[in-house]
């Protein structure tokens, strides 16, 4: 029998799957880690600690655990949050912790300053993205300006999944779909780094090799073998984005597919027949060449539940909290009585990309309870989502499947809201493993053990949340987004109180 081992690094937990052939998960584990935020508006990792840390844990876990010999797993594939910005030396060790992706906003000043010096129309043109947080040049250019002797040290700027492969294979590689949010510095066009749009942000040499995701980077060194228990010479494929890889295990192959994750933050991929062009959405190249996707997603999401929970349910015992919160939110009705919630907490990536934008709830009385601003939370989220479908469809890219994943689909007040509030349904995948299960297939398509369509074989769809119209939800939706157009300029003006 042959295996594939996956390993994934997310926002607050990482994960790994071991997998048979037949897509049978014959071991999984998972480890949690903090992300830091050392002050309002930054989102850090300590990448020693929490992506290599956790991927030698969690492979060599899931090797003790199952008893498999180390030499029948055939190739590993491993995918983190992302888009990041590391600093790493000629070996490959992080100079500073972690930049995270669009959650961190340290970067307003260079987006501004490269918009004014670059034009918006031709970075969109040539990088097809827009700057927002989530890029990573301006992140780069806020290194140089802010933090010069790390700069000047650096031999490479990588990205998080990279970090976790040149540990592994002392190759210093990325993906296409990764590189695509290294704006200005990648042509989506052409596929290739430029110093075209490169005003001084970073000697192109110091960035990684760019391949397709299933491209072979190389294989575990003997360093990496005694860290991880792997064997030495296995297969690493090259990774990718962790979003990347969950929509790849439930399926997402063809255009018009898009997935829902429900996370820390919403994150949502579209495939699409070409580019799609809209400075709201970010695009890259998919995972093979001539194929497209658009990504968009929330600031915040899973992560305010646990916001709530820490801070409004200090009296819950913390195994049982978001059961009997889910109970509470479900004696509320559609629309949380009145109650309408901004979750913009870490400000907003996609569609409004304000890293000003605050966290609002409006419209409290006396008789609203500890359910109703529960379940306004939620639905708050799922009006937010419900404003990037809509950006797609004026984008002229509305999906016509959509696979929900991640462990939000476990809280059905969620996921029935956001199909309810959209009128879109969503299908479910018998696993829901996420990233790590893509990240082991993936890494069986890159040596040639499985076919793309095969995925559906591993992973079948399970069941279907129906879209159920209801009349509130039209109109608090309404609110919803005059509300955030009404107090913008307060928000922003909070930002700048002595």
């Amino acid at each position: 029998m042959k295996y594939y081992l996956g390993i994934d690094i997310g926002t607050f937990e990482s994960k790994g799957a071991l997998v048979d052939e037949t897509g049978v998960i014959v071991g999984q584990a998972s480890r949690p880690h903090k992300m830091l935020v050392p002050q309002a508006g930054w989102a850090e990792h300590d990448p020693d600690k929490d992506w290599w840390g956790d991927f030698c844990f969690l492979s060599r876990k899931l090797i003790v655990d199952s008893g498999i010999d180390p030499k029948d797993i055939k190739a590993v594939g491993a995918s983190a949050i992302g888009p990041c910005m590391l600093p790493v030396d000629a070996d490959g060790n992080a100079l500073m912790n972690g930049v995270l992706y669009g959650v961190d906003t340290r970067a307003a000043k260079e987006i501004d300053d490269l918009n004014a010096q670059l034009g918006e129309e031709r970075i969109l043109d040539r990088c097809g993205n827009a700057l927002t947080s989530q890029s990573v040049g301006p992140k780069i250019l806020w290194l140089k300006n802010n933090r010069p002797d790390i700069y000047e040290k650096a031999a490479r700027i990588v990205s998080s999944t990279t970090f976790i492969v040149q540990k592994l294979t002392g190759r210093c590689v990325i993906d296409h779909y990764t590189a695509a949010n290294f704006s200005p510095l990648y042509v989506v066009d052409e596929q290739r780094w430029s110093d075209d749009l490169n005003p001084g942000i970073l000697p192109l040499q110091k960035l990684p090799e760019v391949l397709w995701t299933t491209e072979i980077a190389g294989t575990v060194t003997g360093a990496a073998a005694h860290a991880t228990g792997l064997a030495i010479g296995m297969p690493v494929i090259c990774g990718t984005i962790d979003a990347a890889a969950e929509a790849f295990s439930v399926g997402v192959l063809d255009a018009g597919d898009m997935m829902v994750m429900y996370g820390s933050t919403i994150f949502i991929i579209l495939l699409s027949e070409n580019r799609v062009r809209d400075a709201r959405l970010w695009y890259a190249p998919w995972f093979f060449p001539g194929e497209h996707a658009s990504m968009s997603g929330l600031a915040t999401s899973g992560t305010l539940t646990h916001w709530f929970r820490d801070q409004m349910g200090r009296d819950l015992d913390p195994a049982t909290a978001f059961a009997e919160l889910a109970n509470e939110a479900s004696s509320s009705r559609p629309g949380a009585n009145g109650l309408v919630f901004l979750p913009y907490f870490s400000g907003e990536r996609t569609p409004i990309h304000d890293s000003h934008a605050k966290g609002t709830l409006f419209g409290l009385n006396l008789t609203h309870t500890r359910g109703d601003i529960y379940r306004a939370l939620i639905e708050g989220i799922a009006y937010g989502t419900n404003h990037i479908f809509e950006t797609y469809a004026e984008a002229g890219a509305s999906p016509r499947r959509l696979m929900a994943v991640g462990g939000g689909t476990k809280n059905r007040i969620w996921l029935e809201a956001t199909s309810n509030i959209s009128g879109l349904p969503q299908i479910i995948s018998e696993k829901s493993m996420g990233a790590s299960y893509g990240n082991a297939f993936l890494a069986a398509l890159g040596i040639g053990d499985v076919e793309r369509g095969d995925i559906a074989k591993w992973n079948p769809a399970e069941s279907e949340v129906p879209a159920v119209a209801d009349p509130a939800y039209d109109k608090q939706y309404s609110v919803f987004l005059r509300l955030y157009q009404q107090t913008r300029d307060l928000m922003a003006e909070l930002d700048h109180l002595d």
